[in-house]
């Protein structure tokens, strides 16, 4: 599985710190998040970057190829 949210993030024009004030999650679990480096996510957080990005967990997350 791998975290689009970068991808997500310069497509909107968003960055973690404007993120960051509309979800309420910390920059350090975004900035995981960000780099791919989580090892696993909350549905609470992926639901509250979702509607604040606009987008859907498909946006954010994809499979990747064994």
């Amino acid at each position: 599985m791998t975290c689009r949210l970068a991808d997500v993030l310069d497509a909107r024009g968003v960055t973690l710190t404007e993120l960051s004030a509309r979800t309420g999650i910390t920059m350090a679990n975004l900035s995981i998040l960000k780099t791919g480096k989580a090892r696993a996510i909350r549905f609470t957080t992926l639901t509250a970057i979702c509607e604040a990005l606009d987008c859907t967990p498909a946006d954010l997350l994809t499979l990747r190829e064994p």
